[in-house]
Order: C-alpha cells, then structure tokens, then sequence
C-alpha cells in the first residue's frame, strides 16, 4: 500500500514540535507539525510515512490517536512513534498493546530521535509485517528472518539465544520456569540441564548490552523480561 512521504510530529507543545520539525528537515524528511490529535484527524491521514506522537495532550490522547489511526484501513500499517514522560512508562504496554511501533522517553536527544525514525521507517520500507517483529524500545527481532537488531546494528545470537529472547519478549512480564523453557526451545529429544540454560541466557544478557538488564532471574522460579 502506498503511503505519504510527509512524516507529522504532533504534541500540544509548539517548541518541541518545531525542534523536532527542524532537526528532521535537516537530515532530509518533509515534516508537518499538529498540536493536538484532533487537529491530526481534520488532515489527508495517508500523507504520512511516519506518526510522533505525544501521550498526553488535550482532549485526545497520544494513545487514543494511534487507536484511531489503527482503525482507519487507508494507515493502519503506517508506523507509530510514541513520546512518553518518564512517569508515563506504566502506559506503554497500552501503547503496544494499541499497535505502536516504538516509543522513546522525554527528554530524548535529537540524535536518539532520528535513529528511532531512521529504524522505523526502515523497517516499514522492507514492507516487513509487524507481526514478525518484536519491538522493545530500540531492540527488535524479526521472527521471519532471525535477525536481532539493538538499532542499526545487527546482533549475532545463536539459534537458542534467539529462541529465548524470542519467547521472553513476547511475553514481556511473565517469569518462566527453567522446564517451560526447555520445553519451547530445545527439541523433545535432547538432553538438557538447568545449567545449559543459564549459560545461554548469561551469554544473551551480554550481547544486547544494556537490554540485558530486562531479562530478570527470579529466584527459585526462572527467568522473565520485564518492561
């Protein structure tokens, strides 16, 4: 499906629009500002390429506007960017669970705004089906291809790291017991020990840096991936 080739920044605060609507410019995007999600639904929607939004703004939403343009068939699959203040980060499972594709925290920087659209847009030009990939902040696994990338960058995980971080992200919050995962990850007919999947899990909280940390260990009962 074709889409626009504008991307539209919208949040209540004219000073943040225009700096983002500015630095976008910069690197080459034609960029519309809004102030608020109505304003955004009086717009020919299916001009963008790419949707920032701000959560809390007047009447409607960031939220609520990504729900509305999720239902709308002409940009249902046109990416979402979410902006969220730091004590809104409770929000954010409603934000994916709304279909977003990424967020990033106030305040961000100019150069973390732009790797995100960067990414996204990337990712969306590849035509690659949100349902095949997993996005966690700036973490994503496309279940198609096996590919784990923290940004830009490609991360080589083995089979069973992928497998794992795979089942942890999908089910961000819930701990799993070290025998679910040797159920859904290894095969019925080889031999595992606990210990094999510390190893791995070790090994994957190392390769994905600082997103190491959201794989949490809770004693007596295995391993999870917390928000």
């Amino acid at each position: 499906m074709a889409h626009g080739n504008k991307i539209i920044v919208v949040d209540d605060e004219e000073t943040i629009c225009d700096v983002i609507k500015l630095n976008l410019e910069l690197e080459g995007y034609a960029v519309d500002t809004a102030n608020s999600a109505e304003e955004v639904l009086q717009r020919n929607l299916s001009d963008y390429r790419l949707f920032i939004l701000d959560v809390m703004m007047g009447e409607m939403s960031g939220f609520e506007l990504a729900t509305t343009i999720r239902n709308t068939p002409e940009v249902k699959d046109v990416p979402i960017i979410i902006c969220t203040a730091k004590d809104q980060e409770d929000d954010l499972v409603e934000g994916f669970s709304r279909g977003i594709d990424d967020y990033i925290k106030k305040p961000f920087s100019m150069k973390e705004l732009i790797l995100r659209v960067k990414s996204v847009l990337r990712r969306a030009e590849k035509g690659d089906k949100s349902d095949d990939i997993v996005v966690f902040g700036n973490l994503s696994l496309n279940i198609a291809k096996k590919q784990c990338h923290i940004g830009d960058t490609e991360v080589a995980l083995t089979k069973k790291e992928f497998e794992i971080l795979k089942l942890l992200l999908l089910n961000r919050g819930r701990i799993f017991s070290r025998e679910e995962i040797l159920d859904r990850v290894w095969e019925d007919d080889v031999v595992v020990i606990d210990r094999t999947i510390d190893v791995n899990i070790n090994r994957l909280r190392k390769k994905i840096g600082d997103y190491g940390n959201n794989i949490i260990t809770k004693l007596g009962y295995g391993y999870g991936f917390k928000e």
